[in-house]
């Protein structure tokens, strides 16, 4: 091969070591619904999962997508990163699972992003794993919640606790589709297999339209050879299914957390944004989401 060919080669291939596919723009939608619904699950926690679940949705709503993100993590950090004080919420998704009698509409809240919406949640919902318990069709609560609104929405994106309880579970029950955020990290390998055996169960038991949409790396440094070893064997173990999207580290992300705003308008040209708007054209290019 040529020194010329081995650059090629080289400048063709996307950070998980593939081709970059091409990622046109997507057109615009002529109408919004029904969404596709899309959990975002890990049970390992500090992966990146809800500043995913947020800037993504950011990216898809920039794309002219309508999306509702969805706390279910009694931490409220999706909330409190969007914008909504957990502490000063009367009526949470916890509500709306665990009483009769709520509108959802009226709980969802709009953020400063257009046409993005969230479903808040504060540590009132902790208590809703144990309660759920004796509940009549308990991994069906979620589903229930969000069935009223989801000919409103074109992504509905589900922010999971970094558990594989009965919230996770409910989660995965009212989706279509899961992303498994992963930090490119030997350790975060590990419980890759007992998450996509918990997807699994729930697909034969409860969900047959589940399905995993891809895995994402994420807090991937590319200088590293352990970052790009663990991605390389993630690649080799799900060839199909990581998504060629990788997000790097910055330390932009933490400061948009503060700021309470999605990356993408609070630094809008970094390459935090750029990425996030590159795995939503990504997603939509799947067929993932509308």
């Amino acid at each position: 091969m040529s020194p010329s060919s081995s650059q090629q080669l080289d400048i063709d291939l996307g950070p998980t070591g593939r081709p970059m596919p091409d990622l046109p723009e997507p057109a615009p939608l002529e109408g919004h619904g029904p969404a596709r619904i899309i959990s975002m699950v890990n049970q390992k926690g500090g992966v990146g999962k809800t500043t995913s679940v947020i800037n993504l949705g950011a990216a898809l709503a920039e794309l002219g997508r309508k999306v509702l993100l969805v706390d279910l993590d009694p931490q409220g950090a999706l909330s409190a990163g969007t914008g909504v004080n957990p502490y000063d919420l009367d009526v949470t998704v916890y509500n709306l699972l665990m009483e009769r009698g709520h509108d959802v509409r009226e709980v969802i809240r709009e953020t400063s992003t257009e046409g993005l919406d969230v479903l808040p949640a504060n540590i009132d919902l902790s208590a809703a794993e144990v309660t759920l318990v004796n509940e009549v069709a308990r991994e069906m609560a979620l589903a229930r919640v969000l069935r009223p609104v989801a000919d409103d929405y074109d992504v509905i994106i589900i922010d999971c606790q970094p558990s594989l309880g009965l919230l996770t579970v409910n989660a995965l029950a009212a989706s279509h589709g899961v992303i498994i955020p992963l930090e490119a990290e030997y350790f975060a390998l590990r419980g890759v297999a007992l998450l996509v055996e918990t997807i699994e169960k729930v697909q034969d038991r409860i969900n047959p339209r589940l399905e995993l949409d891809g895995i994402l790396i994420t807090m991937f440094d590319p200088r590293t050879l352990h970052a790009r070893e663990v991605c390389q064997r993630v690649v080799e173990a799900f060839p199909d299914k990581v998504f060629h999207t990788t997000i790097n580290r910055t330390v932009k992300f933490p400061d948009a957390s503060v700021a309470a705003e999605p990356i993408i308008s609070f630094a809008s040209t970094n390459k935090g944004a750029d990425a996030y708007r590159q795995l939503a054209r990504e997603l939509i290019a799947r067929g993932a989401a509308a």
